[in-house]
């Protein structure tokens, strides 16, 4: 497979070829023109509405897109235009200023996080968008903290600052408390709340204002503006310099910095994350997109300017983005639609052309590319090749996962796959005709594939099919999906939890006879049993057998006939058909016939014993306990441990901590409780703890074993 751009000039008299670096360099221009962008923030905090002023401004659209109207791009679906929100993680392309941006809008809501993650994998940088009001929000710190562990460099737009109680101050402080970085404001705004027009920009000292139609004029600051803008610019240089060895060096001798060298330090603490570049507007009004364009190419880095990736094993290979190098490429999103697979590939090296084939490291499988698209959300414009840095999507693929290492075949490498969070909250699911139950199992494994966040799986117990996912909100979503793309008519319910029977009163010396008369050989078993509970802190399972047997009343192998047929009875226990538990059997006596005795009757009449036994003694119905471990701020402690009181919940351990957690979104210090809690309590948990701590809480939970269900009620 061809993975360079070099071309040759060919010699007619010696048949050799020169090569020169001409289309090398052509494709590394082209690389550094590239911007690997994503806009994160809290649910609307207008992030899809910058999206649509960017496509706009770029010339991608010629109508401003608008949520409350379902008219954006990026939010093709039909259910993010029923609710208002961004669910999936849409891919854009467009162009600004002789840049090519691979732009992608990611969800702000919480149930749907792993769509950011899997999106910040292959980023190179991003805008973070806060309200001007609100300030930092919870599911802001949650995707700023995402971004911050993926390395990715970002710069900040205070959003809506034509609303009333608008301030940038207030906002810069809670990006300052927060989130901890050094905020640099590189604006000054022109105007407050519904008077907002325009921004002073502070590195070059001129004035950006909009007009009611979002047309830009460029001129001076305004001179009751002058003073206060260079104030700002005074206080933005001196904290520069605090931060930036050459610019240090150039403020301590002329005691200024220049516009070049304010843009240099400006955009090397971005890319080293010591400090956050902070622009502002009103992407509502059409206000401040033009300057966060030019930011994004001023400040935010190429794929050029990104470390290598390096191999997840550990054979120490590493890539570069350079089009020499062999194809290295990463799906991090599917389409599995019944018309067709659509993979979203990040280029990290190489040159991906149409009709490549390519290795899938972790299956050993190759695929076929026969298409190579760039995305426009719900729109694709094909290309002949993608270079290094690109994100593109390719049709051809048929089996390719979300975290696949796509690469040349003759230089096979594994990158480290993007990690799904665990699902947290899980509902059943079933067609609601039993004709359909084939077609539902099928669009589930389909939307599974897509989303590695859900997961699907029939409980062997109960024989239910359960959906597991982030949220209430992301299985709502998932089971929509299905209904709408396969017509499958789905019903969803609670899932049922696995209950289980303990054997709390045994009974001695429990004779059973089994005989049974058919016409041919007939079955005979006799059988003594003594069948008592298990002590509590048993290791043993669910059923200790032993044979006390002599003389060989009962032989050998009839007795693990028995044994067999006590496992048998245990299966369905008399209170309602659920698993028995913690039942210890002796056989004590039994007798046999020579000609009706067989392995056969002594296993049935083991099951029949045992459950007559059963019947005979008392058992206790137990339901599953899960261990539930909550992180969250400490001024949130008395609340969740009021509503885990709520839930039959024993608090097992408590814990203060002194600094500051990364998902509560509190710099007050974070409270650790571990509690054991009944699984049936624990539905409907993770909306109720989000509710109760605005977002700021965490937990995990584990198997616990069983404890005694309480007495249905009358």
């Amino acid at each position: 497979m061809r993975t360079d751009l070099t071309t040759t000039t060919g010699t007619t008299t010696t048949g050799t070829t020169t090569t020169t670096t001409a289309g090398t360099a052509a494709a590394v221009a082209a690389i550094a023109a590239v911007r690997n962008l994503g806009i994160l923030a809290h649910v609307d905090a207008g992030k899809t509405t910058v999206t649509e002023r960017i496509l706009y401004l770029a010339g991608l659209t010629h109508k401003r897109g608008e949520v409350h109207e379902g008219t954006t791009v990026t939010d093709c679906d039909p259910q993010e235009r029923d609710r208002g929100i961004t669910i999936f993680s849409a891919a854009v392309t467009c162009a600004w200023a002789g840049h090519r941006i691979n732009l992608i809008d990611t969800p702000g809501h919480v149930d749907f996080a792993d769509e950011v993650e899997r999106s910040l994998r292959v980023l190179d940088g991003a805008i973070a968008v806060f309200d001007a009001v609100a300030g930092v929000e919870p599911q802001s710190e949650s995707v700023w903290r995402q971004a911050e562990r993926h390395g990715v460099p970002r710069i900040a737009f205070v959003n809506k600052l034509d609303r009333a109680g608008a301030d940038l101050d207030t906002a810069l402080a809670s990006i300052r408390e927060r989130l901890h970085p050094t905020p640099l404001a590189v604006q000054l705004p022109i105007g407050t709340e519904d008077s907002f027009t325009g921004v002073v920009d502070l590195v070059h000292l001129r004035a950006h204002t909009w007009n009611d139609e979002g047309a830009l004029t460029t001129g001076p600051v305004p001179a009751d503006l002058a003073d206060r803008a260079a104030r700002r610019r005074r206080t933005l240089e001196e904290t520069v310099a605090e931060l930036h060895p050459t610019a240090l060096e150039e403020y301590c001798t002329h005691a200024t910095l220049t516009p070049d060298t304010l843009t240099t330090a400006l955009r090397d603490l971005t890319r080293t994350g010591e400090a956050v570049v902070v622009l502002c507007g009103s992407a509502y009004r059409n206000r401040g997109i033009e300057p966060l364009l030019d930011a994004v190419t001023a400040y935010l880095p190429s794929p050029l300017d990104a470390p290598p990736v390096h191999a997840a094993d550990t054979s120490g290979q590493q890539r570069t983005a350079d089009p020499r190098q062999p194809l290295t490429a990463l799906a991090f999103k599917v389409n599995a639609a019944p018309t067709g697979r659509l993979t979203y590939l990040r280029l990290y090296a190489g040159t991906l052309r149409k009709g490549d084939t390519v290795l899938d490291t972790a299956t050993g499988r190759t695929e076929r590319i026969a298409r190579i698209l760039r995305i426009t959300a719900d729109l694709a414009t094909e290309t002949d090749h993608a270079l290094a840095g690109d994100i593109v999507a390719v049709i051809g693929p048929k089996a390719a996962r979300v975290g696949a290492t796509l690469c040349a075949p003759a230089h096979p490498i594994l990158l480290e796959a993007p990690v799904s969070a665990e699902p947290v909250v899980t509902v059943a699911v079933e067609a609601r005709r039993t004709t359909d139950t084939d077609k539902l199992a099928t669009a589930l494994a389909r939307l599974a594939e897509e989303d590695p966040s859900l997961r699907l799986r029939t409980d062997p117990e109960t024989g239910q099919r359960t959906l597991s996912g982030l949220g209430e909100l992301h299985l709502e979503v998932a089971v929509e999906k299905v209904r709408r793309d396969s017509g499958v008519d789905a019903v969803v319910g609670r899932p049922q939890v696995a209950l289980r029977e303990r054997l709390v009163e045994g009974v001695t010396g429990f004779v059973y006879r089994h005989a049974k008369q058919d016409g041919g050989a007939g079955q005979f078993a006799h059988l003594v049993l003594d069948v008592h509970p298990l002590p509590d802190d048993t290791t043993e399972g669910d059923l200790v057998f032993t044979s006390t047997v002599t003389g060989g009343r009962v032989p050998r192998e009839y007795v693990h006939a028995v044994e067999a047929g006590c496992r048998d009875a245990l299966t369905e226990g008399p209170l309602g058909g659920h698993p028995v538990t913690g039942v210890a059997v002796t056989l004590t006596d039994g007798a046999t016939h020579p000609k009706d005795s067989s392995e056969l009757a002594f296993r049935t009449a083991g099951r029949l014993a045992l459950r007559e036994a059963l019947r005979t003694g008392r058992l206790q119905l137990l339901e599953p306990l899960a261990q539930v471990d909550v992180t969250l701020p400490e001024d949130a402690l008395g609340t969740v441990l009021g509503d885990l009181a709520a839930r039959r919940g024993h608090v097992q351990a408590t814990a203060a901590g002194t600094g500051s957690h990364a998902g509560t979104g509190t710099g007050t210090g974070a409270a650790t409780v571990t509690a054991l809690v009944p699984l049936a309590e624990l539905f409907g948990y993770a909306t109720r703890l989000r509710s109760r701590t605005q977002g700021r809480a965490t937990f995990t939970t584990r198997p616990a074993g069983y404890t005694p269900a309480p007495a249905p009620t009358a």
